[in-house]
C-alpha cells in the first residue's frame, strides 16, 4: 500500500480543495492510503461531504499553519505543530512514501532540506514542473525557482534528476535534455551556460542535445530543459501567462457577435482539444527533486482537480521507483566527474 501524506492546510483554498482532491485520488487508486495533516475539525467537516474508504484515510491533527507571507526558515523552525512541518516529520519517520503540499514554496523547500534531507551526492535540490507541449506530451524544466544562483555542477545534477524523473514517472525513455540559453551555438550564453554546456556534453548517461532557446519549452523536441532557478522561474511563469492569455483571447473573440458565436459551435471540438493540450493544471505541480523521498509542490491556488493530479504525480514517483533511479544516476555522474578530474590532474602533473 502506497501512503501519501498531505499538507491539508497549505494553499489558498485549504482545506476544502485539498480534501476533495485527496478523496478523488483515493477513490481512483485502490492501492493508496492518505494521511491528511491539519485542523481535524475543519478536515472532518469537508470529509462529511464525500464517500470514501475510511480504512485508507487517516487524520493527524495540528494546531498551526504556515502562511504564504511568512519567512520560511523562521516559520519552519518555530511552528513545530504546523501542518507542513508535521507532514514532513511523518515522511522522515517512514510513515509515508511521499508528500504533497500547495503551501508556501519557500517553506516547502526549507522543510524539505532541514527535515527530510538531500539525497547523497546531490549538490542542490530543484523544482521541476511538467509543462504541456505542442506534441501533446510534456516537457520538464529544472530548476524553476529553488536556486536563483547556481554553479555548473548544480545544473549537471538538475539534468540527471530531471531525466530520472521523466523516465520513472512518465515513462520517457532516454529523455532528450537541452540547456536553456540565448542561442543554440556553443559560444552563446554567460560563462555559467558555456561551462554547463561542456559538462553536459561530457557527462555519461545523459541524452544531451545541446543549447536550446526558450521557445523549445513548448515548441521543441526536447523532454527536459535545464536552467538556473532564476531564468527557469521566469520561463515557467511566462508560459503560464501565455496559456491564460490565449484562452482569454479565444473566449473574447468567440463571444464578439452572433457570427463568431455560431463559429464557436462548429469549432467546439477543436477548442476542447486545444484547451486539453494547454492544460498545465492537469499535469499537477512541481516535483521537488533531490530529496530523500518524493515531494510534490502544487500551485498555491490549486483547486481539487489540480491537487489530485499532484497526488497522482507522487503516487507514480513511488510506483516508478524514482528515488532509487535518481540515486543510481547521480552516483554514476559524480564518479565519472571525479575520474575525469583525476585524469586531468595526472595529465597536468606529467607535463
Amino acid at each position: 500500500m502506497i501512503k501519501i501524506v498531505i499538507d491539508a492546510m497549505g494553499g489558498d483554498f485549504a482545506p476544502a480543495q485539498q480534501v476533495k482532491g485527496s478523496i478523488d485520488a483515493l477513490n481512483a487508486n485502490k492501492d493508496v492510503s492518505i494521511i491528511l495533516v491539519g485542523d481535524e475539525t475543519q478536515i472532518n467537516a469537508e470529509l462529511a461531504q464525500y464517500k470514501y474508504d475510511a480504512a485508507r484515510l487517516e487524520i493527524v491533527h495540528t494546531t498551526e499553519t504556515i502562511g504564504m507571507e511568512e519567512i520560511p526558515t523562521k516559520a519552519v523552525k518555530t511552528k513545530k505543530d504546523s501542518s507542513l512541518v508535521v507532514a514532513f516529520r511523518l515522511l522522515k519517520e517512514g510513515k509515508a512514501d511521499a508528500l504533497v503540499s500547495s503551501g508556501s514554496t519557500g517553506a516547502v523547500l526549507t522543510a524539505g532540506v532541514l527535515i527530510l534531507g538531500r539525497l547523497k551526492g546531490v549538490s542542490r535540490p530543484a523544482l521541476c514542473p511538467a509543462i504541456p507541449n505542442y506534441r501533446g506530451e510534456t516537457t520538464f524544466i529544472c530548476d524553476c525557482g529553488a536556486n536563483l544562483e547556481c554553479k555548473p555542477v548544480n545544473l549537471l545534477h538538475f539534468a540527471v534528476m530531471a531525466s530520472a524523473y521523466a523516465e520513472a514517472v512518465y515513462g520517457v525513455q532516454n529523455p532528450r535534455v537541452g540547456l536553456l540559453n540565448n542561442g543554440t551555438e556553443d559560444h552563446k550564453g554567460l560563462p555559467l551556460q558555456q561551462e554547463v554546456n561542456q559538462l553536459l556534453k561530457d557527462a555519461e548517461g545523459i541524452n544531451y542535445v545541446g543549447n536550446v532557446e526558450g521557445r523549445e519549452l513548448m515548441y521543441g523536441d526536447i523532454d527536459v530543459m535545464v536552467s538556473d532557478g532564476f531564468t527557469g522561474n521566469i520561463a515557467t511563469k511566462a508560459v503560464e501567462g501565455c496559456a491564460k492569455a490565449i484562452s482569454t483571447i479565444l473566449k473574447r473573440e468567440y463571444k464578439r457577435n452572433l457570427f463568431t458565436k455560431i463559429g464557436a459551435l462548429f469549432s467546439k471540438g477543436v477548442i476542447k482539444r486545444f484547451k486539453q493540450n494547454l492544460d498545465y493544471e492537469g499535469r499537477g505541480g512541481a516535483m521537488f527533486l533531490g530529496l530523500q523521498k518524493a515531494v510534490v509542490k502544487g500551485h498555491g491556488n490549486s483547486k481539487a482537480r489540480a491537487f489530485s493530479a499532484c497526488i497522482d504525480q507522487a503516487i507514480n514517483a513511488v510506483r516508478g521507483d524514482m528515488i532509487n533511479k535518481m540515486k543510481e544516476m547521480i552516483e554514476k555522474v559524480n564518479m565519472d566527474a571525479l575520474a575525469e578530474t583525476a585524469k586531468q590532474a595526472a595529465e597536468n602533473g606529467a607535463q
